[in-house]
């Protein structure tokens, strides 16, 4: 049974005036419209297609990537209201995401992002979304660990940083402090599990720890150096304020980049400024 909200790679079984029917090893079909048609899909290929449901409620299949599936989070824009419900642009141009009335739990602004959960609607199979995250999203059992690294959707902006949610599952929080490069809500990125709290609190960052750690900075710390003149004015003494603006990290991390680039002989500090070496 092929199911609205899923990816599925399926086979050309057969082709009509309308696109091609694709089929599962059950021999369950789905039409691919002509507009995701290519002059290379012939019968017997196999080709991963999204499926959803149409504007007339009929399964059909696409090539294009929402960006958001079933049992994902996202900040989606809202691109229309009516007297049922918003809809969202989920990357999907043939149709919009519908986010009903009963799934909102605050006023909604065309034009504006909101982060969502989405679903399959029960009743109608098909997928809507919900601004009700804590239907979904919750600590009571965690499935991370400390430094572990972790998918995060950037979700709410607080006083002291931002609320995230962790792996579409659980929620955590980057505090401002802690944030060395650009960083908004919607934004999809890696991070890493610092603490958990007895009570289930996450806290993270985007930086991991370690020696692993040191060596990834290090190397982003010689791109960035050849990105400008093989040189950059700071050193161990500079404020952190500068070190973050130039080079994305904290001063520790810098330092201790700095420190295992010097000990391979592939920087030195000269003054006020660290420099490649000859020798790089």
């Amino acid at each position: 049974m092929l199911v609205a909200g899923h990816y599925y790679t399926l086979k050309v079984n057969r082709i009509s005036d309308y696109g091609l029917y694709l089929a599962d090893e059950d021999g369950n079909e789905v039409l691919l419209p002509n507009r995701y048609v290519s002059v290379d899909y012939k019968p017997g290929i196999s080709l991963e297609v999204f499926v959803y449901h149409d504007s007339e409620d009929r399964l059909v299949a696409t090539t294009e990537r929402p960006l958001a599936t079933v049992g994902q989070t996202a900040c989606l824009k809202v691109v229309d209201k009516t007297v049922h419900g918003a809809f969202l642009d989920w990357g999907l141009p043939a149709k919009d995401l519908f986010l009903p009335n009963r799934n909102q739990s605050s006023r909604l602004d065309i034009g504006k992002k909101y982060p969502v959960y989405l679903y399959t609607d029960n009743i109608t199979g098909r997928v809507v979304a919900t601004t009700y995250l804590k239907g979904f999203i919750n600590n009571v059992e965690l499935t991370v660990s400390p430094r572990e690294e972790v998918d995060i959707l950037i979700a709410t902006e607080t006083p002291i940083g931002f609320r995230v949610v962790i792996n579409d599952r659980h929620w955590g929080m980057i505090y401002r402090n802690q944030i060395f490069q650009p960083v908004a809500v919607g934004d999809r990125m890696k991070a890493y599990i610092v603490r958990i709290t007895d009570d289930n609190r996450v806290d993270l960052a985007l930086q991991g720890q370690g020696y692993d750690e040191v060596k990834k900075s290090a190397e982003r710390l010689l791109e960035i150096l050849r990105k400008n003149g093989n040189a950059l004015p700071v050193n161990d003494d500079s404020k952190p304020e500068k070190i973050r603006q130039l080079t994305q990290m904290s001063k520790k991390t810098f330092k201790r980049s700095a420190g295992y680039l010097m000990k391979q002989g592939k920087i030195a500090m000269d003054g006020q400024q660290i420099r490649l070496t000859e020798s790089d």
